[in-house]
């Protein structure tokens, strides 16, 4: 593994076990500032990050949610923002806005 992956990869364990139950994203935006990581763009279909850090660099590949050919759901502002304030008042996690049709 390199230098860069290990770094961001444990960033990623530190700011997971700290997470508050509420306002946990700050906390991750910020174990991942220190760590180097300038840029995080991530795309939901594919569940893949990229992460523009210090030095280069990383691609960090999930299982995409679908394959083959899929329509696009309309995007749907209400049921984004009630997913966000959900997980902001901890009682949801990430995970869940895969449901949301984006």
């Amino acid at each position: 593994m390199s230098n860069l992956v290990t770094k961001l990869t444990e960033a990623q364990k530190y700011a997971m076990s700290i997470r508050p139950k509420v306002g946990g994203f700050p906390v991750f935006a910020e174990v991942l500032r220190q760590a180097g990581v300038i840029m995080n763009r991530w795309t939901l279909p594919s569940c893949q990050s990229v992460y523009q850090m210090q030095g280069g660099s990383v691609l960090q590949q999930g299982t995409p949610i679908v394959s083959g050919v899929h329509e696009i759901p309309v995007f749907q502002k209400e049921k984004l923002i009630k997913a966000l304030r959900k997980d902001q008042n901890g009682e949801s996690y990430t995970e869940e806005y895969m449901e949301v049709h984006l």
